[in-house]
């Protein structure tokens, strides 16, 4: 299936919104300092260890955090306010690179001290970057979203190409303290942006999710969402192989090239070059290709590059297939971020895409681990052929998942379920409860009804059923009852919010089959305890 591609206009129409504008002009200087920093900091390490595996351990230290936080992270953004959660992470960001500047210049910087604050660097970075992603589609249109996708990939390009090669200049006038420096100011035309946006808040009348029940929620809704499980295992398959290159680049342009610091980064600028290629490229590829080739052919170009920089030090060879690098990188990463996004409804966006970041990060901190150890042990071109090979074969093994196109799922908010009357209201965080569906069926139909049934129980899995069961009565064939067991009379309140136009769809599949005069019969139980009673009496029930 091929799908549509926005044209070359559509590519910039996201930029009319103030908002986003604004948001996208200091997320490009900030993303510019975050690149100079990261060079700044790979450089400073090889000057502080010759060792490639504590070089290696700076990739680590930079994906870790968002192995470790990244979902925390996308639960606390679907239940808090997204504005001021961003502000908070910038300015721990802040801090951190500010402190690193001043340890560096003052020479008080050790290959673990600098670990370290990477780590702490990026738990930061952690917690914003699923928040970022999520408030995309609450500054656009439906229809822009791939527009603005592909326009924060041209800001990481961008920044790639900009942010190397003033890094490598950078470092030999004012040394890696100055640029931390630099870096911890340009996270404060971000906050400036956050703070002036009067970011509409999300009102509901129920009460606010507990993280743990978010992040449980957010776990359950992956379980039973194939075409989410299908754009992960895409992710993992790629980036564990691609890894090699974020962890051994410096060490390949330092000790096997003999590169100096600007050099080093016009290599990664030309990176890029080919991220800014892709971005033009791209919409007319999609126009060609469907989703599923993109990503296959992108994985394919990226290992072939990788086998080539395992064996070419020619400096210009090598400028010559980072551009093919930024191509492949953009292609594939710019559709994964979109089939997610469009794969799931606002509700779970940010989890959506913690999980998606956990994954990302986790594979590039176990894959720079594997990279790191075999280049020490071996050597790089052994981990590079390496890492090639098995990301070819992570493409042909994961052929058979293919990535499906949500974009036309409707995935609003339909709010057709009517509440059912009740004698007593439960507080918010009273349970389980237990919800019967009572359908009439020609006995005739049984089976296809119980399969049709068996899809659509998927959807109330997702939606925060921790239990669900269809019964047949065995004196009345006809009769099927639907159990759905929820954990709070507040998580199942949250259900009539959940249900999207998607699954009212699927819903009306089933209530198809059902041939009583009356819809099908519903009743609400909550888990009977004393409380409960001692409550009741007390209102004067």
């Amino acid at each position: 299936m091929t799908s549509s591609a926005p044209t070359s206009a559509s590519t910039w129409s996201p930029l009319r919104q103030p908002v986003f504008r604004t948001l996208w002009i200091a997320s490009a200087v900030s993303t510019v300092g975050t690149w100079m920093h990261d060079v700044a900091a790979a450089w400073l390490m090889t000057s502080l260890s010759p060792s490639p595996f504590l070089v290696a351990m700076m990739s680590v230290a930079a994906s870790l955090p968002f192995f470790l936080l990244a979902l925390l992270a996308g639960a606390i953004a679907d239940v808090v306010d997204r504005r001021k959660m961003l502000l908070i992470t910038q300015g721990w960001m802040l801090a951190i690179a500010l402190l690193m500047g001043i340890l560096t210049m003052t020479n008080l910087t050790t290959p673990w001290l600098l670990i370290g604050l990477t780590f702490a660097l990026n738990a930061g970075g952690a917690m914003s970057m699923p928040v970022w992603q999520a408030i995309i589609p609450e500054l656009v249109v439906k229809e822009e979203l791939t527009s603005a996708v592909t326009l924060n990939g041209i800001v990481i390009n961008l920044a790639r190409l900009i942010g190397p090669a003033l890094a490598g200049g950078l470092i030999a006038v004012i040394g890696a303290g100055g640029v931390f420096l630099l870096n911890a100011v340009s996270f404060i035309g971000v906050m400036v942006a956050l703070y002036r946006w009067r970011r509409t808040p999300q009102t509901t009348a129920l009460p606010t999710e507990r993280v743990i029940g978010a992040i449980q929620a957010g776990i359950r809704y992956t379980r039973h969402a194939p075409p989410l499980q299908t754009v992960f295992i895409r992710t993992v398959s790629y980036i564990f192989f691609a890894s090699v290159l974020f962890a051994l680049l410096p060490i390949l342009g330092r000790q096997e090239m003999g590169l100096n610091a600007f050099q080093y980064g016009t290599v990664m600028g030309f990176w890029g070059v080919g991220g800014l290629m892709g971005v033009f490229l791209l919409p007319r590829l999609r126009q060609r290709m469907s989703v599923d080739r993109l990503v296959a052919n992108g994985s394919l170009i990226f290992g072939a590059a990788i086998l080539a920089l395992g064996f070419v030090r020619n400096f210009y060879l090598v400028c010559a297939v980072m551009i093919l690098v930024g191509i492949a990188s953009l292609a594939v990463m710019v559709n994964l971020s979109v089939a997610v996004q469009t794969a799931v409804p606002g509700w779970i966006r940010a989890r959506a895409l913690a999980i998606q970041l956990l994954l990302f990060q986790g594979c590039m901190a176990l894959g720079s681990l594997l990279w790191g150890a075999i280049a020490q042990h071996f050597n790089i071109t052994t981990a590079m052929t390496t890492a090639a090979i098995g990301l070819l074969i992570g493409v042909l093994l994961t052929s058979r998942y293919r990535l499906r196109c949500a974009e036309k799922l409707d995935l609003t908010a339909s709010l057709h379920w009517q509440q059912p009357n009740h004698a007593f209201e439960p507080r918010a965080h009273d349970g389980p409860v237990l919800i019967t569906l009572e359908y009439r069926i020609n006995p005739a139909d049984a089976p296809a009804f119980t399969e049709a049934m068996q899809a659509f129980s998927r959807t109330r899995r997702r939606d925060g059923a921790i239990r669900w069961g269809l019964f047949q009565d065995l004196s009345d064939p006809g009769r099927f009852v639907e159990t759905v067991l929820v954990e709070s009379w507040a998580e199942h309140r949250r259900q009539f919010e959940r249900v999207t136009k998607a699954d009212r769809t699927l819903e009306e599949r089933v209530r198809a089959f059902h041939i009583g005069s009356e819809p099908p019969k519903i009743s609400q139980m909550i888990y009977a305890n004393q409380d409960k009673y001692d409550r009741q009496v007390s209102r004067g029930k």
